[in-house]
């Protein structure tokens, strides 16, 4: 039997180092959307209490979202609405 076919394959998408917080937030909200949850809730609390839980590990999306920090997320999300005016 062929060696590589013990080992489970990767697939490489964006890598979750490299993802911006912009990028970071579509999966999540992808994420959250798949599993039945409403984002814009779910989201508001991660941001308001910091407790990740509100955040679904479906996909990884809870890890995904914790490695930016919250002001860093916050940041984002006002300069996109202020700069869409």
């Amino acid at each position: 039997m062929n060696k590589d076919l013990d080992y489970t394959m990767k697939f490489e998408g964006i890598s979750e180092d490299k993802m911006s917080v912009s990028q970071a937030l579509d999966f999540v909200n992808e994420a959250l959307l798949e599993k039945g949850y409403n984002p814009i809730n779910q989201i508001i609390g991660y941001l308001l209490s910091g407790d990740s839980s509100y955040i679904t590990g479906y996909k990884n999306a809870r890890t995904i979202i914790k490695k930016f920090e919250r002001d860093e997320i916050l940041e984002e999300v006002i300069q996109y609405y202020l700069n869409r005016k």
